[in-house]
């Protein structure tokens, strides 16, 4: 590119203000070709600037540099601050219009002259700090890269010679406008730099200033609030999840500029509006606008591009059709996509529900596109937020947190976790994760999920597998069955509480360790001797095969969401007295387990820990091979006060009691005031059911000769 020094004259006022004749405005440029659309020079409002002996104005700073390059002797005859020059005038020696001296932080002491050439029109600095001053934005050049003929109107360029630039391409032009500067140019010479260039066909781009559509934020026309304030107070009534993201939301509608809605493109929806082609006047005319919203009823919004102007026109309008033009930009996408409630909930083309959404989910990015553009267009036309709620969830990442690249090689596709572990490890690791953060996905975590997953099923194969004999429900529970009814009924509540809050990892966890801890490390491993060996119509084990049916019951339309192949396959095994009248797993609808046992499981939980430690340590030392070689003594009057045969059960003894003489004691444990002593048992192992409650060897207990007497 070019590296252009140029110096403008001041006007008399400058010159009177610095108190030197002459003097020139040295500004540095590498595209010659926007000289012509200048119209300021903007100053650094923190810096010394200085005239040198040859009358050129320079910041002082830079001075030296520039007298290596040769375009000063560097003597300086005056010094001075930048505003003495703010608001007054340069020559642009390219077409004698006036230059305003400006100040902006945005001018920078790392090159050039200090002095900054100012094209509001090609730059965003330059655009700003022109604005802060009520400049005029002039932009000269066209959507192909063209001198139009605002060179002529604005008259940009020489009358004798402005005919020949109209047309040509910008690039094409530097050379003769620096001809046409003269001795003007302190110097001129190319250098290779880094520039702005489109990715796509590797050309290099320029910035052009032109006329967009917009969507006030900060003008009083919403009952007397902006959409600003609108859409801020909309914000209240909107439930986040997580509760950060309206944070998050509320500081970009805060800090938002105007909306720019407009974009030029071949394809999109238009922005369907005429202009007057003499004045660019935009026709608001409800009886076009209603014709042409007709038209796009039938044939869609392309008309507006396959019809002319004439055929979108009513018949009778009072404008004509050679006097107008079309407007060519199309809305901007997010404009679309943020008008989805509309289309959607109002369309009445879907069963969707109605307006307002009872929720939006996408990914966190969203605050900042989908979530904010439709809470501004429903805000702009109904003063209220489209949805009631938002969800925003992370990025899949592999599991050292990196994000996914085929370049890498660590994409993990959905298709292969199906084909490999089965959808419903896949549709389960998404519950298992915390999508609040970013969820991290590879072979060692699904094999966890699918752990975790076939916990659940073998859970729910044993459950049916022992209530398939059941008849009808018997409700004289014991005090174990009250207790895992009652642990059921505050953990599944717990659970669908979190599921409703769309907490499904925590919701999620507590269920599996109720399944893993409570119910199938304790309680259906308690049940095993009464469903095998009590007879088929004992109360005992009737009672709990009712709780069984009533946890499984609540317990697979709580999952069936997630695990839905999973629980639809269930059904098909399920006894009646469980699935009642479902055919499949979209009749199951999860109702609350009312149940309180009143048992205060603190000393009994902390006691079996305790006891389980020892019998530990008595397996290892081989001095027994099954805790049910023994019996407890106590001093616990609360744990007295209980079923002894169910308390017995409890820790999988044959025997609990209060203390007595004698006995061959193996340990003993303490927790608070009460007191555990461990012996083995008198009795002999029943054949059976192998608890010590024979009264001699190889004989029968009396529950199990009475179970066989009746067979």
């Amino acid at each position: 590119d070019y590296s252009l020094y140029v110096a403008f004259k001041l006007d008399d006022d400058a010159s009177k203000a610095i108190g030197i004749d002459g003097a020139r405005a040295v500004i540095w440029t590498t595209t010659p070709w926007t000289l012509v659309a200048n119209q300021a020079i903007s100053l650094n409002p923190n810096e010394i600037y200085c005239v040198t002996s040859d009358k050129f104005i320079f910041a002082k700073p830079l001075l030296e540099v520039l007298v290596a390059l040769g375009l000063t002797n560097g003597e300086i005859i005056k010094e001075f601050n930048s505003q003495i020059l703010e608001n007054l005038n340069a020559i642009n020696p390219l077409n004698g219009r006036k230059s305003k001296f400006i100040l902006g932080e945005h001018v920078l002491m790392d090159g050039g002259t200090g002095l900054v050439h100012t094209a509001p029109g090609h730059g965003e600095d330059d655009y700003f700090a022109s604005l802060r001053y009520g400049i005029e934005v002039i932009m000269p050049v066209d959507e192909a890269g063209l001198y139009d003929t605002t060179l002529k109107s604005k008259g940009l360029l020489p009358s004798d010679i402005v005919d020949e630039f109209i047309g040509m391409h910008i690039f094409k032009a530097n050379d003769r406008i620096i001809e046409l500067l003269g001795d003007a140019v302190i110097k001129v010479s190319k250098f290779t730099h880094s520039y702005p260039f489109c990715w796509r066909t590797h050309k290099p781009v320029i910035y052009r200033a032109t006329k967009q559509w917009f969507i006030a934020m900060d003008e009083p026309k919403l009952d007397g609030k902006t959409l600003r304030q609108t859409a801020l107070e909309a914000l209240n009534s909107v439930k986040f999840y997580p509760e950060a993201g309206v944070k998050r939301i509320t500081s970009m509608i805060e800090n938002r500029p105007d909306w720019c809605i407009s974009r030029q493109r071949d394809w999109g929806v238009p922005i369907a509006f005429f202009r007057d082609k003499a004045t660019k006047e935009v026709i608001f005319d409800s009886e076009i606008l209603d014709h042409i919203a007709k038209i796009f009823d039938e044939k869609g919004a392309d008309a507006w591009w396959s019809m002319s102007i004439e055929e979108l026109l009513p018949s009778g309008s009072k404008f004509k059709a050679d006097e107008l033009e079309k407007v060519m930009d199309i809305l901007d996408v997010w404009f679309d996509s943020g008008s989805t409630w509309n289309a959607v909930l109002n369309s009445g083309d879907y069963d969707a529900g109605g307006y307002q959404a009872d929720i939006y989910l996408e990914g966190s990015d969203q605050h900042r596109g989908w979530f904010q553009s439709s809470l501004l267009l429903s805000c702009a036309i109904n003063q209220k937020a489209p949805y009631k709620s938002i969800l925003t969830h992370g990025f899949t990442v592999d599991k050292n947190g990196e994000k996914m690249s085929k370049s890498k090689g660590n994409v993990i596709a959905p298709d292969a976790v199906a084909k490999e572990f089965g959808v419903e490890i896949l549709r389960l690791w998404v519950s298992l994760s915390d999508y609040s953060s970013d969820l991290k996905i590879g072979n060692d975590i699904l094999k966890q999920v699918a752990e975790q997953y076939r916990k659940i099923r073998n859970t729910i194969r044993f459950l049916l597998a022992n209530v398939s004999d059941l008849k009808e429900l018997n409700y004289e529970f014991g005090i174990l069955d009250r207790w895992i009814l009652a642990k059921a009924s505050s953990c599944f509540n717990e659970v669908s509480s979190c599921f409703k809050s769309y907490e499904y990892s925590k919701g999620f966890n507590i269920l599996l360790n109720f399944l893993s801890g409570d119910l199938s490390g304790i309680y259906l491993d308690i049940c095993k001797d009464r469903l095998y060996c009590d007879s088929i119509d004992s109360t005992k084990r009737a009672s709990s095969q009712t709780a069984m049916v009533i946890i499984t019951k609540a317990l697979l339309p709580l999952i069936a969401p997630t695990l839905t192949y999973t629980i639809d396959e269930v059904l098909e095994y399920a006894p009646k007295i469980i699935k009642g009248e479902a055919n499949d797993v979209f009749d199951l609808v999860y109702e609350k387990i009312e149940f309180d046992s009143q048992i205060d499981d603190g000393l009994l939980k902390e006691s079996k820990e305790k006891f389980n430690e020892i019998i530990d340590n008595l397996k290892k030392d081989k001095l027994i091979k099954s805790t049910l070689e023994l019996e407890i003594q106590t001093n616990s009057d609360y744990i007295l006060s209980l079923n002894s045969d169910e308390i017995a059960d409890w820790y999988m003894v044959s025997k609990i009691g209060a203390f007595r003489v004698g006995g061959d004691i193996l340990a003993e444990f303490v927790v608070g005031d009460n007191r555990f002593v461990i012996s083995k048992s008198d009795k002999f192992k029943c054949p059976r059911c192998w608890k010590f409650a024979a009264i001699s060897d190889d004989c029968l207990c009396d529950r199990c000769f009475g179970v066989m007497s009746a067979k």
